[in-house]
């Protein structure tokens, strides 16, 4: 209701920021549970949490029916570029400084409007291209990597970022009727698997405590909201107005710095959380100023 009663020109950002704020969140407690869990092994759990969260959701909401367009083509393969981008995001992390991974992370909305113009033949302006790169130099202040964390473990980062990208564009392809929900637990379900698999072939099964379950329950319902409001914020909102507020993740990720590991931010940061929200207005404010130019028959 929250979200209907929301300009037009608002619901895909808000519904951008609410999922980055979720992703962040479930990091979080992904990384308090990787204190005495290996990592794949993480996933794995924290997907079994997902799916028992989603799915009585799915079956009380009356999408019984709808189960089956997991296997639409569209939502398989952005589902699976999903896995590919987690798996490469775990290496990644588990060799390489967080701000190193974060701020490779942020090349995701360039790349993913450089392949809506490519292969959807969305027009982006000029002045909103400068405006999404005002928030990259911010995700970049915010991040600050140092060079000595670049290895070639970048390249797997950058392979995280590409392939984010490259599910944000075929869930554009996903048809109006899959409801973001299905789409939602269908990518739970194949990162899930694709963890377990992992896990039983690289890493010792280390058995999880109570406070292990907690955490990673909780990340499983941040996962499911945020896989939810990512989907449908490329659904509804245009592409070149929503792929500017993925930058949120640095804000979040501050703000869960402070709050969760007791981490202040220098004045770079609290520069680029600036330069990021700023950036992310005036888009809005442009799309707003546009829509109301726009004559009414």
């Amino acid at each position: 209701m929250v979200m209907v009663s929301l300009p037009q020109a608002l619901r895909g950002p808000a519904l951008m920021v609410l999922a980055t704020g979720s992703f962040v969140i479930n990091d979080s407690f992904m990384k308090l549970a990787t204190e005495g869990l290996p990592p794949l092994e993480v996933l794995f759990l924290r997907g079994i949490a997902a799916t028992l969260w989603c799915l009585p959701l799915v079956l009380m909401l009356g999408y019984r029916t709808s189960i089956k367009h997991v296997f639409d083509r569209y939502v398989l393969l952005r589902n699976l570029f999903e896995l590919c981008g987690v798996l490469c995001f775990v290496v990644a992390l588990a060799n390489m400084p967080i701000a190193n991974v974060t701020a490779l992370g942020q090349v995701t909305p360039l790349l993913f409007l450089v392949g809506m113009a490519a292969v959807m033949r969305e027009k982006i302006g000029g002045l909103k291209i400068g405006l999404i790169g005002l928030g990259f130099v911010g995700a970049m202040l915010v991040a600050q990597p140092s060079a000595a964390g670049i290895s070639g473990f970048a390249l797997l980062a950058l392979l995280n970022a590409a392939f984010c990208a490259a599910r944000d564009i075929a869930g554009r392809r996903v048809p109006a009727e899959v409801p973001g929900l299905i789409v939602a637990f269908c990518a739970i379900l194949l990162v899930a698997v694709g963890a377990g698999a992992a896990t039983l072939a690289v890493e010792d099964w280390v058995a999880p405590d109570m406070r292990h379950l907690l955490l990673l329950g909780a990340a499983g319902l941040f996962l499911m909201i945020g896989h939810f409001a990512i989907f449908m914020a490329y659904r509804i909102g245009e592409a070149a107005t929503v792929a500017p507020f993925y930058y949120m993740f640095s804000v979040w990720a501050v703000i869960s710095g402070i709050i969760v590991f007791n981490q202040v931010p220098n004045p770079l940061a609290l520069s680029g959380i600036a330069l990021i929200i700023a950036g992310g207005l005036a888009i809005v404010l442009l799309d707003e100023r546009k829509r109301r130019l726009i004559p009414v028959a």
